[in-house]
């Protein structure tokens, strides 16, 4: 990025920030309903860490601006504008604008637009809301970290004490598969249900199934492996956020989520712990059916005080990769601990360690130290169960 395109950036983020203020300081608007917020996410690495996506040393993580309100009694919009650092320099990419529905009958809603998928249970959520530093191997394999694309979205939930969604997502896929082989329009399609309820005044629960269908085959090594090489980085070098690892035709991701909290009260204590499971096929023309990829990761959070949480993830990703005319197993293992301290409802700061450990094939595999602060200014939508 050029040195205006990186003062262009700051002064957004901090045109952002200050709006923002200003918004939650008067509670006037001259958008009646209308919210500005901005979040600011800086981070201290030891080391950079396999299919990590923060550089070593002090750098901007996932920031954002954005934008939300109605446009009539019918209808919402959200914009925003993320910035990030890469090689030591600022990138600024816009990551959502839609438009959606708020009064389709029958339980019915309708999105267009750039967003987030709501494939899975992180997805949809900024990475700066997340538990830790890092998102689990299975989104920084399969999903490029953040999955948003452009394309529609349609949802039903169902009139039931028991919450039940079900959608159907279309997007044209040029931000999971950069670099395809082939590719028919539209380039994924995502079939979502989820469904969850309360059990007594301290625990609620969430379970979902989520099927990813890829059209846009990603580009086949066939005897100009460096070129692809070449490209991919040229490619990676102005897409940070996006671009998955390892794709496929198919992909089945589970996910289950359980919150306890005593009589309710989450400020005071709560207990988080998430799952999820993904399964991806038909890796390309020439795999077999014995040919897939697999991730998991198994999450636990504790808040034990008002400011204070403590956490502890697992994940195993196992793969399929092609090379020279044939597949190679590799394998990759990172457990990870988290303190938290959480001063305000605005700020977070993070002390994270990570541990790395690959059997086959990921010779970046290691261990890191990470510090991480968060801080919010304004408004910001509300994040999911």
């Amino acid at each position: 990025m050029s040195r205006a395109a990186q003062l262009v950036a700051r002064r957004l983020l901090l045109g952002g920030a200050l709006l923002a203020a200003s918004a939650a300081a008067t509670a006037q608007s001259p958008f009646t309903g209308w919210q500005a917020g901005a979040v600011v996410d800086l981070s201290a690495t030891e080391r950079a860490i396999a299919l990590g996506r923060r550089e070593p040393g002090v750098a901007l993580g996932h920031s954002d601006v954005s934008v939300f309100g109605p446009l009539g009694p019918h209808l919402r919009a959200h914009a925003s504008v993320s910035v990030h650092g890469k090689a030591q320099r600022l990138e600024l990419e816009p990551e959502q604008a839609w438009v959606e529905t708020r009064s389709l009958p029958a339980g019915l809603q309708l999105r267009a637009g750039r967003f987030a998928s709501q494939i899975g249970y992180l997805n949809e959520q900024h990475p700066h809301a997340d538990d830790f530093v890092e998102r689990p191997l299975l989104y920084r394999a399969f999903l490029g970290n953040h999955w948003n694309d452009d394309g529609v979205r349609l949802n039903w939930t169902a009139p039931t004490d028991l919450y039940l969604r079900l959608g159907v997502e279309a997007f044209r896929g040029r931000r999971l598969v950069p670099d395809a082989a082939s590719s028919r329009r539209p380039g994924a399609l995502v079939l979502s249900g989820r469904t969850g309820g309360d059990l007594g005044t301290s625990q609620s629960w969430q379970a979902g199934l989520s099927l990813l269908h890829n059209r846009r085959e990603a580009a086949v090594e066939a005897g100009h492996e460096g070129e692809e090489e070449d490209e991919h980085e040229e490619h990676a070098g102005h897409d940070h956020a996006h671009g998955a690892a390892f794709s496929g035709r198919r992909m089945w991701l589970g996910e289950m989520a359980w919150k306890w909290a005593p009589q309710g009260n989450n400020p005071q204590q709560q207990v988080r712990v998430s799952y999820e499971h993904a399964l991806v096929r038909g890796l390309n023309r020439f795999a077999g059916r014995s040919d897939q990829h697999q991730a998991g990761y198994l999450s636990m959070v504790w808040r034990f005080a008002p400011e204070w949480e403590a956490g502890a993830r697992a994940d195993v990703l196992r793969v399929r990769a092609p090379h020279e005319g044939h597949f190679e197993n590799e394998r990759l293992r990172e457990t990870a601990l988290m303190l938290a301290y959480k001063p305000t409802h605005a700020q977070v700061l993070r002390l994270q360690l990570t541990r790395q450990r690959s059997p086959a094939g990921f010779e970046g595999a290691t261990h890191a130290m990470q510090i991480q602060y968060v801080l919010n200014f304004g408004s910001h939508a509300a994040h999911a169960f």
